[in-house]
C-alpha cells in the first residue's frame, strides 16, 4: 500500500523548497507513498531552477486529485508568495505566515483523513512569530491544532532514539518542570513506549536520564531524581513497562547505542539533541557542507502521524542548491513505517 503524505515546504526563506524537490527526485519515495506537497508554487519553482531538478507540477486542491507518478510533484499550492516577494536566507514575516499556513492546512487534511501523515520541512520560530503566531515551533503547533495535551519530541537517527520530557524552554524552564510536574516524566515513559509501538516494537527497554551529574549521587547534586524521576519509573515499572534508571546522561546514550535500551528518555532539549546530531550528523570542515544529515524528528501523543527534518532552515546556504535531503527522506520512509502500523499494510 502506497501512503498519502502532505509534504509541508517550510520557510520559504530557507532550504526547505530544495530539500522537498531533491526528496521527490528519487523514484523509492513514489515506491512507497503519494507525496503531496503544501506550500507555494513560486518558491518551488525557483527551487526547480537552483537545484537543476527536471520535475513538473501538478497542482491540487486537495489530496485525493494527487497522480503520485514519479517525476511530477503534486502540489496544493495556498499561493501565499508570489515569484520575486522574498528572499533567501532572512527572516521576513510573510515567509513565516505562509510556513504556519503551510502546517495548519496539513494538520487540518490528515484530521479530516485526507492523509495518512504530515512530514515537515524546517520553519523558523522567529519568522512565525512575526507573523503573529505564538509557538514556540511544530510540535506546540501540532499539539494545540489536534487538541492534544499530553505529547512528546521523539529524535531518531541511526542506532540511537531519544523522546524528551521538556523541549523549547529555558534551562531554568525545564528544571522546575521536572521538579514541579513529576507527573510529566511519567507521561513521556508512557510516550516512549507508545510512539515504539508504531516504530514496530511492542516491547522496548526504556532508559531515562538523570537530570543532573551522576544522578546527583543520591542528593549530593540536587534532588530531582529523588522527587520527581525516580518515583514515576516506579510508577511505570508497576504498569508492566521495562524501563531503568535513572541512568547518569553522560553513560546512558553510550548504552543505548550498544544495544543495551532501545530508547532514551531524555529530560531537556539539548541533553537529546546533541547525541542524537553526533549519530546523524557529519560535517566536511573544508567545505562547510554535510556529508549526512540522518535524522528524524517525530511529534508523538499525537491523532495523527507527524514527523520531520531534524535541522532548521540553514538560512546561511538557502537558495544555493548544495541542501543535503537525506533527513526529509528519512521522515517520509519514517511516516511510511508508522502509517503501516497504524493503517494496515494492504490496500482498501
Amino acid at each position: 500500500m502506497r501512503y498519502t503524505l502532505g509534504i509541508t515546504m517550510g520557510d520559504p526563506a530557507g532550504i526547505g523548497a530544495e530539500i522537498t524537490v531533491k526528496a521527490l527526485s528519487n523514484k523509492a519515495v513514489y515506491d512507497r507513498c503519494v507525496p503531496v506537497v503544501i506550500g507555494d508554487g513560486a518558491v518551488l519553482k525557483k527551487m526547480l531552477h537552483c537545484s537543476n531538478e527536471v520535475l513538473a507540477i501538478n497542482t491540487i486542491k486537495n489530496p485525493a486529485e494527487a497522480k503520485g507518478h514519479f517525476g511530477v510533484i503534486d502540489l496544493i499550492d495556498l499561493g501565499m508568495i508570489k515569484e520575486g516577494g522574498w528572499e533567501f536566507g532572512k527572516v521576513q514575516k510573510n515567509c513565516g505566515d505562509a510556513s504556519f499556513n503551510y502546517v495548519t492546512t496539513g494538520i487540518e487534511l490528515a484530521m479530516k483523513g485526507g492523509l495518512h501523515a504530515v512530514v515537515t520541512g524546517p520553519i523558523n520560530k522567529e519568522a512565525i512569530n512575526l507573523a503573529g503566531h505564538a509557538y514556540a515551533g511544530h510540535t506546540e503547533i501540532f499539539a494545540k491544532y489536534t487538541g492534544t495535551e499530553d505529547y512528546g519530541m521523539l529524535l531518531t537517527a541511526p542506532g540511537l532514539r531519544v523522546v524528551h520530557v521538556t523541549t523549547h524552554v529555558s534551562m531554568r524552564g525545564a528544571c522546575d518542570i521536572i521538579r514541579e510536574h513529576p507527573e510529566r516524566v511519567e507521561t513521556t515513559i508512557e510516550l516512549a513506549k507508545e510512539a515504539m509501538h508504531l516504530l514496530g516494537n511492542d516491547n522496548p527497554r526504556i532508559a531515562v536520564a538523570g537530570l543532573n551529574a551522576h544522578c546527583s549521587e543520591h542528593g549530593l547534586f540536587g534532588d530531582e531524581e529523588n522527587v520527581s524521576i525516580i518515583p514515576a519509573i516506579e510508577k511505570c515499572r508497576a504498569k508492566g513497562i521495562d524501563v531503568d534508571g535513572p541512568v547518569p546522561p553522560d553513560t546512558v546514550f553510550v548504552k543505548a547505542i550498544a544495544g543495551k535500551y532501545d530508547i532514551v528518555v531524555a529530560m531537556y532539549h539539548d541533553q537529546g539533541h546533541i547525541p542524537l546530531k553526533l549519530c546523524g550528523f557529519k560535517l566536511d570542515s573544508k567545505t562547510n557542507k554535510f556529508t549526512a544529515m540522518s535524522g528524524v524528528n517525530i511529534t508523538v501523543g499525537l491523532p495523527i502521524i507527524r514527523t520531520s527534518v531534524d535541522h532548521g532552515t540553514a538560512f546561511g546556504h538557502a537558495g544555493m542548491g548544495f541542501a543535503n535531503e537525506q533527513s526529509l527522506v528519512d521522515a517520509i520512509y519514517t511516516a511510511c513505517d508508522m502509517a503501516a502500523v497504524k493503517f494496515g499494510t494492504k490496500n482498501d
